[in-house]
């Protein structure tokens, strides 16, 4: 999985909550709600998320944790500490050209 770089993160969340600020303070601009939900669906995207709630969590995570921890918590496979190769040994594998 291919990870954003941490600065665009940092940078989109604090869009994000810079146009949440200003949607609470004043709810019936149009323009400020269009702004908010455009910077919403930004970090959305950015964080591969469906809820602009959710990407600045996730956001926020991400930027506080190493990719790695980040990647091993929104992870849904078990977590092991070395990765276990079952089947014969490479040597004697042979491609199929080599018959």
């Amino acid at each position: 999985m291919l990870l954003p770089a941490k600065a665009e993160v940092a940078r989109q969340l604090r869009r994000y909550r810079a146009w949440e600020r200003r949607m609470l303070a004043s709810p019936a601009d149009l323009t400020v709600r269009s702004t908010f939900e455009d910077s919403g669906y930004t970090l959305c995207v950015l964080m591969g998320k469906r809820c602009a709630r959710e990407a600045a969590d996730a956001a926020e995570r991400y930027l506080r944790s190493s990719a790695i921890a980040y990647l091993q918590e929104t992870s849904d496979l078990p977590h092991t500490s070395a990765a276990v190769r079952r089947g014969p040994p490479r040597s004697a594998e042979r491609s199929p050209a080599g018959r």
